[in-house]
């Protein structure tokens, strides 16, 4: 659950970044001032922390299960690689650009804009790549004889056999 809710909040970044590099500088900086701190920057930091650990904590449970532990690792190798990219490239521009105004915005704003967009572009992607590993990680561990039109045999509770 909150896999899927840092990803709602990383592909609503990706389904905006098209309209928003056609942006001038003080309309983009306006929104980056406005638009995300309260919410992005509050709740969707917290479930995105709380992503990162729940999702080791799945690594750790699943580490002797065959089938599932390859999907939870890559669940949680994607979570956590979303969650560096915020850290590395994400936030620097946060620090750079939150304080400034229409009239003292930095000359390269385009280059720091398009370093923001497309790190969350890429948030984006490993999150929802990290969402699909966990829910494989479920499908994994379903016996095949419990699969409609499965060529195995089906048990039978009633005859107490396949």
């Amino acid at each position: 659950m909150l896999t899927a809710l840092s990803m709602g909040a990383a592909f609503a970044h990706l389904l905006e970044m098209p309209a928003k590099l056609r942006y001038d500088g003080p309309t983009w900086l306006h929104l980056l001032q406005t638009l995300y701190p309260p919410g992005f920057g509050t709740v969707g930091a917290g479930c995105e922390v709380l992503a990162v650990v729940a999702s080791l904590v799945l690594v750790v449970a699943t580490r002797n299960q065959r089938k599932t532990f390859p999907w939870t690792l890559l669940g949680f190798s994607c979570v956590l690689a979303s969650h560096a990219i915020f850290w590395i490239w994400v936030n620097p521009v946060n620090l750079t650009m939150t304080p400034l105004t229409p009239g003292t915005l930095v000359i390269d704003w385009t280059r720091l804009r398009d370093q923001w967009e497309f790190a969350h572009a890429s948030r984006a992607v490993l999150q929802i790549v990290a969402l699909g590993a966990f829910v494989l990680s479920l499908l994994a561990e379903i016996p095949t004889a419990d699969l409609p039109n499965s060529d195995k045999p089906r048990y039978d509770p009633t005859r107490g056999n396949a």
